[in-house]
């Protein structure tokens, strides 16, 4: 059988930085192949080369036997490859239907206008698989992150490509959301569609892909059968080591740190009633959109509550100040990291500094060598890779940004961390890492309160569970009830 895609000896270079060494991936007729590996081991490199926005400096590419040149965007939809890109590319004040439809607008009247009914209709079938809720009139910005990561996937649908490559795809689905994607893929697979899958949620991968492609720092380690490989086998074939299995350790004290009463804003939040204590890591689980981070926002003090009351040290924190809850010793990570948590075209040593200005400056100038050198003692103790605090933080991989917006909030003498989806789009290795990390600030006396989809990590992680449905917290669940099976019925709504 002719393969659908050969990518044969691919190298790529950034300046004097070498980021693909001869790197070959071949994909067969209606096979979902996964591309795995660590943050930083050149999988989005390899899959932008693909799809055009990168040249390729040397190595070939071939679509059903055809030698392909491809140095746009265009050739890539030219020889049948749709991509979709883990940092969503859609214009924000742009309906749903003109975000499926950007650069590929249906036109009337000899072509000189838009035909907007026909885009709608064209929008409305091909959301009705994934999500029909969605409407295709409203602006992209107003829909929730899943939603909008199902639009790009619509989007790519809409091109009718032979071959799709998914980069993180469901970051940030819901598992229904996840079962609507599998089902699709399925089909795509049926007809003969070849998917390019990758994931950090091994389970995902092992679900909807037959065989996998496996990279490590820039180079081909292997393809792998996945049915046929243990799982661990594949995760330390991807990381080069073996990783650490540890169990949840308890750092948890009777002191109360921080109380919520009564906190509500809308019907997102509704009677929200928390208390966290000194050392304890307490997790809020549920579906999307139950509130989860909508409640860890109103702690923060980003969104205004419409009433309730925010206590920390027994002190109430009055009004809606974020400033306020800082110089409280509170710290928020959020959800969309790369767009509410960092400047990312400043250096490491700017984004520590952000919280913490003052700490940095003398009669109003920024004491340049004092940051330098604070970011630097911080960075190593979370192990920044590379150990460049001069680098711009949009250039390091999700882990290490993460440990970076961690060191910020160390440098601010936070002392309750507000983590919204700590793991998300981070690899197995980093994983370990940013959970290690959280126990250490535990196990230091400070406290945490986790946001997270994955139920694993809530079992990982979690002291105890607070689980969130429809707005109010459904459920509270203490050591021993802490399983999965639990956190799911209380999330799910009845009937």
């Amino acid at each position: 059988m002719t393969a659908r895609l050969v990518l044969a000896s691919i190298e790529k270079a950034f300046g004097s930085l070498r980021v693909l060494h001869g790197v070959t991936l071949t994909v067969a007729p209606g096979e979902v192949h996964g591309l795995l590996g660590e943050n930083g081991a050149g999988k989005s490199t390899l899959l932008n080369i693909l799809s055009g926005v990168f040249r390729a400096d040397s190595g070939r590419i071939e679509v059903d036997g055809t030698a392909r040149t491809i140095l746009s965007p265009r050739d890539a939809a030219e020889a049948g490859i749709a991509m979709i890109h883990q940092e969503l590319q859609q214009v924000p004040e742009l309906t749903v239907a003109q975000n499926i439809f950007l650069g590929a607008s249906l036109r009337r009247g000899a072509g000189l206008f838009i035909d907007r009914a026909r885009q709608q209709a064209e929008a409305r079938r091909l959301l009705a698989d994934l999500d029909p809720g969605i409407d295709v009139t409203a602006p992209i910005r107003s829909l929730r992150v899943a939603q909008r990561q199902i639009v790009e996937i619509a989007k790519a649908l809409r091109a009718r490509a032979r071959i799709i490559a998914m980069d993180e795809p469901t970051s940030s689905l819901t598992p229904k959301e996840f079962e609507r994607l599998f089902e699709v893929i399925e089909r795509l697979r049926a007809q003969g569609v070849s998917i390019i899958y990758v994931s950090h949620k091994m389970e995902e991968v092992y679900r909807i892909c037959q065989s996998a492609t496996i990279l490590r720092d820039g180079r081909l380690v292997g393809r792998v059968d996945l049915p046929a490989t243990p799982v661990q086998q594949v995760i330390e074939r991807m990381v080069g080591r073996e990783l650490a299995t540890d169990r949840h350790r308890s750092f948890a004290r009777d002191r109360v740190v921080l109380e919520a009463r009564g906190l509500c804003r809308g019907r997102s939040v509704q009677d929200a009633t928390l208390t966290l204590h000194e050392g304890e890591v307490l997790c809020i689980a549920g579906l999307v959109g139950s509130g989860r981070t909508e409640l860890l926002r109103l702690i923060a003090g980003v969104d205004r509550a419409d009433g309730g009351t925010l206590l920390i040290d027994g002190q109430v924190i009055p009004g809606n100040d974020p400033r306020r809850r800082i110089r409280a010793g509170l710290g928020l990570l959020p959800e969309e990291r790369k767009r509410d948590g960092i400047i990312r075209y400043r250096p490491v040593t700017t984004n520590i500094a952000l919280p913490a200005m003052r700490r940095f400056t003398r009669l109003g100038l920024i004491r340049r060598a004092h940051l330098k050198a604070r970011a630097e003692a911080l960075m190593r103790d979370v192990q920044l890779r590379p150990f460049d605090v001069s680098r711009p933080i949009g250039t390091f991989s999700g882990g290490n940004q993460q440990k970076a917006i961690i060191g910020r909030w160390l440098a601010a003498d936070t002392r309750i961390f507000l983590f919204d989806e700590p793991t998300r789009g981070i690899d197995v290795g980093a994983k370990a890492e940013i959970y290690a990390l959280i126990e250490r600030l535990a196990s230091e006396g400070r406290s945490i309160l986790v946001v997270s989809s994955e139920l694993p990590e809530v079992i990982r992680l979690a002291d105890r569970v607070l689980v969130m449905r429809e707005g109010r917290i459904a459920a509270e669940l203490g050591p021993g009830q802490i399983t999965e099976e639990n956190i799911a019925r209380h999330a799910i709504p009845a009937g």
